[in-house]
């Protein structure tokens, strides 16, 4: 079992290592890698070599550095090296008992000064702060420690951003461009008008256990700031609140009972939940927890377009149920 924990674990730390360097050094080629053909050649070259007790085969950085600074082009190269490296093993290696770590040393580290590109990491800078990051981690764990290192902490990492932002997705407050239909974020456009009585909010992501919480949160404190804005302005009151919900691929239960909680908030002020562009599976899956049931089909819509079209109407057809009658004042003399 210790060997089967040892090979699975070296295997996997190999082939990321070969796919990662491979990566890297295409980019200066400019030509593709595909992982799923790395992890064969691998494969085939590491069961190969166990049959003639040969040590683990991958594409190390040192080695690869020093070929790609030699000029070699195609995979030929290997074979000139693997037959150079058999005749030193077996007849020039006494001839190199006495030469300096240090002189081998530097034969890498000259191979790879030509790889440090500081541009690429001023253009990461620039364009996404956690990349750059990611970069640098890693360049100090592979200078301070080893590729594995570097290698880990740079995954780590980038598994770290991805669950940040699963668990904390973006919302967004959209408005109405004018003399259309689009609605875009207010964020984003600043010319995006909001609609009177109606807050439109769009979720970026799916929806699972993870941001589920924090989705309720945050939708609850739009409603709130809404609100407070509209006391403030002295506009008028809140009576609608559309979800867009174009972008959630998918949702789990935990979602729809975050759903089923915000509904109730929504009750409880009075308020009209509206969906606009749910997807196929999120349909699904709403229909089957009886969810649309309790909200109703008919405020149920294609876009966020025909869903405020709606709300508008419904607005306007209570205001006209409710005709407001002026109060006249007559003085003793029945002056008005």
């Amino acid at each position: 079992m210790a060997a089967v924990k040892t090979g699975i674990i070296t295997g996997v730390i190999a082939l990321a290592e070969g796919v990662a360097v491979g990566r890297s050094f295409s980019m200066f080629k400019n030509y593709h890698i595909d992982g799923n053909k790395e992890m064969i050649a691998f494969g085939m070259m590491n069961i190969a070599g166990s049959c003639t007790s040969c040590y683990l085969t991958t594409g190390p950085f040192s080695r690869t550095a020093v070929n790609f600074n030699a000029g070699c082009k195609t995979a030929v190269s290997n074979i000139v090296m693997a037959t150079a490296v058999m005749t030193t093993l077996l007849f020039l290696t006494p001839l190199f008992h006495y030469t300096p770590l240090v002189v081998l040393s530097s034969i890498i580290i000259a191979a790879m000064l030509g790889l440090i590109d500081y541009e690429a990491a001023i253009g990461l800078w620039k364009v996404d702060k956690c990349d750059f990051i990611v970069c640098i981690s890693a360049y100090i764990g592979v200078v301070f420690g080893s590729v594995e290192i570097g290698l880990v902490i740079a995954v780590a990492i980038s598994l770290l951003r991805m669950l940040m932002s699963v668990a904390r997705p973006r919302t967004f407050l959209l408005g109405n461009i004018p003399n259309s239909m689009i609605y875009r974020s207010i964020d984003q456009y600043p010319i995006a008008d909001n609609v009177p009585g109606v807050l439109i909010l769009q979720i970026d992501a799916p929806v699972y256990f993870a941001n589920a919480n924090y989705l309720r949160e945050r939708i609850s404190r739009w409603i709130y700031e809404e609100e407070e804005k509209l006391k403030s302005t002295g506009g008028s009151s809140l009576q609608y609140m559309i979800l867009d919900l174009s972008a959630v691929g998918s949702i789990d239960t935990s979602g729809i009972s975050m759903l089923e909680e915000v509904k109730k908030n929504i009750d409880r002020r009075d308020l009209r939940l509206v969906l606009a562009n749910p997807r196929s599976e999120v349909i699904k899956k709403l229909e089957k927890s009886k969810f649309m049931e309790s909200i109703g089909r008919e405020w149920i819509y294609l876009t966020v377009g025909e869903a405020v079209a709606a709300c508008n109407f419904m607005l306007h057809t209570s205001k006209s149920n409710n005709p407001v009658t002026d109060t006249v004042e007559f003085d003793a003399n029945d002056n008005v």
